[in-house]
């Protein structure tokens, strides 16, 4: 049988999907096909390879996309990261079926006077959410619905109704 493709969107592709894609290659790559990428690309954020690099995961390979450079890739999920993510989804072809989980944004917790490893501690906070997220996931996929069919997970790393 063939892995799902999962496309995991954010807004820049500059961190949380960035996390997402690389947990998703590490923990699951048996189990799906992660891809990642942004509403825009921003560039991959040097906090963000950091804090995976220290968990064992090497992301600095990867980079930064927009939605529109990998949105012909075939995608059987997407898994919208953040509000703004979600409310500017583009309509995928097929039978792709979108599932949010938001994340806040590590960026939005950093202060100007955070030295630089209570920067690091704020990215492992979101690190470990996404990756206990992530381990999760494949129970959550299913084979059902379609492009306009958002599915909301849990916030709380619960399972989905039903």
């Amino acid at each position: 049988m063939d892995r799902p493709r999962v496309l995991f969107l954010c807004t820049g592709n500059s961190c949380r999907s960035q996390m997402a894609e690389g947990w998703a290659r590490k923990l699951r790559g048996d189990r799906l096909e992660p891809f990642s990428a942004g509403i825009r690309a921003d560039g991959m954020n040097p906090l963000t390879i950091e804090v995976m690099r220290e968990a064992g995961v090497d992301i600095s390979g990867q980079w930064s996309k927009s939605v529109g450079e990998v949105a012909d890739l075939g995608f059987d999920y997407v898994v919208t990261l953040c509000g703004s993510a979600r409310e500017s989804c583009p309509v995928f072809p097929g039978t792709t079926v979108v599932l949010h989980r938001g994340f806040e944004d590590p960026v939005d917790l950093l202060r100007e006077d955070m030295s630089w490893e209570e920067k690091l501690q704020v990215y492992r906070g979101t690190r470990d959410a996404i990756g206990e997220f992530v381990l999760e996931l494949p129970d959550w996929l299913t084979d059902s619905g379609d492009s306009r069919t958002v599915l909301h997970l849990p916030e709380d790393g619960g399972v989905l109704p039903g």
